[in-house]
């Protein structure tokens, strides 16, 4: 089931009667203090919980089983504003793999006996990985990576030297690769732990463009909790310490934290900041070429998919969609950011009630990227809204 407006009374209901859980214990569950969780209970239907703290509670509801399901349902009223599933099969499939993944990054010093292939094969296995996550390959990528990392992390336990670093830098991408399924499916927590060890075999490879590649990963953490100053000052920090005239992978690694700048800035509604970072990565993007740059998809196209991004996040639909005007992404943007292109143009359709063309740019994210679109909360809070046919 989808909740479309968590008031007080859904996550009351969710607490008491499928979770069972005192405040104490459902603050702890969700991160929050138990000051938020009595704030919202206490305000019942006159307050609405949006953005991360939504977010929460979708995860949480996700999670439950059917009998935990059957007792939210049950609990709460009538005119709650509850729609049908919406059908995900991928994520049963990440599910029944990520406790192998758990495994093998709970023994990542305790490595197994095992074959390891040499470095050039192992490089273009983790290429296979990287494409799969641009491309959104959940599926694929749950069952590939913990055979993988098991065997990145053998070959890390025989190497040294120069090629020591250069398995550093294949692990940095496959940890990034398990991040992707951990954060798109609510495991934050798996989410955190990964980004921590991404982060300290990028400082054990000695590389200050993987080093700012892993912040760009890090700010996940931060977007989840809410704390967006704190992952606009990761990321401004990290770009001061790369010098983009240095080489075209560091200025698209620059223009790519200023890129994710510009987003944190938005969620928080600064919205001169946000501009003045997303200027900064459009001055740079028009020095490089378009491409995958540490993981990370960076140029000209990639800006302008954010600017639409920032028009959204700001409450600004008519920018969002002058900056899409006449122009769509190409076959050669991974999938995955062509299809936050047209979920964010489903966004501000909806924003300004252009009903039919946000069920036509949902449909286009469908096509592009199946198993990020499914697995997107916004993308099923617009469906279920559609379906509804509430005002936004």
């Amino acid at each position: 089931m989808i909740v479309i407006r968590w008031t007080g009374v859904e996550v009351r209901a969710l607490r008491t009667q499928a979770l069972r859980r005192t405040q104490s214990e459902f603050a702890d569950l969700i991160g929050y203090s138990e000051a938020v969780v009595r704030k919202w209970e206490g305000r019942g239907e006159t307050i609405t919980l949006a953005g991360q703290f939504a977010a929460a509670m979708d995860t949480l509801l996700r999670r439950l089983d059917d009998e935990q399901s059957e007792r939210f349902r049950r609990a709460l009223p009538a005119d709650s504003t509850v729609s049908a599933p919406v059908t995900d099969r991928s994520a049963a499939v990440v599910a029944s793999r990520l406790p192998e993944l758990r495994r093998v990054l709970d023994a990542y010093d305790l490595v197994d006996d095992g074959p390891v292939r040499a470095i050039e094969q192992l490089r273009d296995a983790v290429t296979a990985v990287v494409s799969d996550r641009l491309n959104s390959n959940y599926t694929r990528l749950a069952y590939a990576l913990p055979d993988l990392l098991s065997e990145l992390l053998r070959a890390r336990s025989i190497c040294s030297g120069s090629q020591l670093a250069d398995i550093d830098r294949l692990l940095v991408q496959g940890y990034r690769a398990a991040d992707a399924i951990a954060v798109k499916y609510g495991h934050y927590d798996l989410s955190a732990r990964i980004i921590g060890m991404m982060h300290d075999s990028a400082m054990s490879a000695s590389d200050e463009l993987v080093l700012a590649a892993t912040a760009y990963v890090r700010t996940e953490t931060f977007f989840v909790s809410g704390e967006l100053t704190a992952g606009r000052k990761l990321l401004e920090r990290a770009a001061e310490a790369v010098d983009p005239a240095s080489s075209t992978p560091a200025a698209a690694t620059y223009g790519s934290l200023h890129m994710r700048a510009g987003v944190a800035a938005a969620r928080g509604y600064f919205a001169a900041d946000a501009r003045a970072h997303l200027n900064e990565a459009a001055r740079v993007a028009r020095l490089v070429p378009e491409g995958v740059y540490f993981g990370t998809a960076f140029g000209p196209s990639s800006v302008r998919i954010h600017q639409v991004s920032l028009g959204v996040e700001l409450g600004d639909p008519g920018s969002a969609l002058a900056a899409a005007q006449d122009w769509v992404p190409t076959g050669s943007i991974p999938a995955e950011r062509r299809s936050h292109y047209f979920i964010d143009m489903a966004r501000a359709h909806l924003q300004a009630n252009h009903r039919d063309d946000a069920h036509a740019a949902l449909k286009s994210a469908q096509l592009v990227a199946p198993e990020h679109t499914n697995s997107h909360p916004q993308v099923k809070e617009m469906l279920a809204r559609l379906a509804a046919d509430q005002p936004v």
